[in-house]
């Protein structure tokens, strides 16, 4: 998201208006989760008003719209597909990867129906694919196939991490809806072409966090340093501190990689706001 209405004061400006939020974010990140096309395409103006609000070198990953991925299970939905596509060219170059986020009822019994529509994308933008079923996260034959077909098909997997949510607190309604949504799967830190996708699914209490990211600094690092592009994006129940955690997970990926481009170094930043507890964690999480 980039249009959360708590950042504003905080770490956006206090007059940021609704509507301004992704001027205000992309002084703080470079690709953002483009959510909101999940549920409908959206109308040519707004996407004109993103091209507008973003430079260049900004990237969105928007996911597919849910009646492709969910009412239709990936078929007969290439009108569909025809007009998302068309309604999100004006961005260009600021497409990043377009997710694939298939619900956990899409099984290894329909790869051939996957194989089949991703055999169809347009290939003037990287595509992912999630997958929620558990036989795609134990290390069996079924995972080895679709990592096999993503690859085939030059498709990113998206990599879902909730074990920091889970080993995290359940104190608040957004910590309980967070847990009750976010499926709970082993972490498979596999990428099948250019763009791997990273969701980082954090605590609310800030510190438990850098120890379960920790194991994706070096692969992050391995990936950069293969000449890939991986995109990690990191989410807490209310997100209130996001923005600070993506840009110090981002800093310790630079302290193993270090020629990371600049960000944007006109980020407004307060300098009495509580950016919350820092300190580490006395939590060993187990590694993949």
């Amino acid at each position: 998201m980039w249009a959360n209405r708590d950042w504003v004061g905080r770490w956006f400006p206090a007059d940021t208006r609704p509507g301004d939020e992704l001027h205000a974010y992309r002084h703080w990140c470079n690709a953002v989760e483009g959510n909101t096309t999940f549920y409908g395409v959206p109308s040519a103006r707004t996407v004109d008003r993103w091209r507008q609000q973003t430079p260049p070198t900004f990237r969105f990953a928007f996911k597919l719209p849910r009646t492709i991925t969910h009412d239709r299970r990936l078929r007969d939905g290439g009108a569909e597909l025809a007009d998302f596509c068309q309604r999100l060219a004006p961005l260009g170059e600021r497409l990043g990867p377009t997710s694939v986020q298939l619900p956990a009822s899409f099984a290894p019994g329909d790869l051939d129906v996957l194989d089949a529509f991703l055999g169809e994308l347009p290939r003037d933008r990287p595509w992912a694919v999630e997958v929620r079923h558990p036989a795609f996260a134990d290390g069996g034959p079924d995972e080895r196939a679709l990592n096999d077909l993503l690859h085939s098909h030059d498709v990113d997997r998206v990599l879902l991490d909730s074990r920091a949510l889970f080993a995290g607190p359940d104190h608040t309604v957004a910590e309980r809806e967070t847990k009750r949504r976010k499926p709970r799967l082993p972490v498979r830190p596999v990428a099948t072409a250019h763009h791997p996708i990273v969701r980082f699914i954090g605590q609310t209490e800030t510190g438990g966090n850098p120890a379960f990211w920790a194991p994706w600094l070096p692969k992050v690092a391995s990936w950069l340093a293969q000449g890939r592009e991986p995109f990690f994006f990191l989410h807490t129940p209310d997100n209130v501190v996001a923005l600070v955690l993506a840009r110090r997970f981002r800093a310790e990926v630079g302290e193993q990689y270090r020629t990371l481009p600049p960000l944007c170094t006109e980020r407004w930043e307060p300098a009495d706001v509580d950016q919350g507890d820092a300190s580490g964690a006395a939590v060993e999480p187990t590694l993949w």
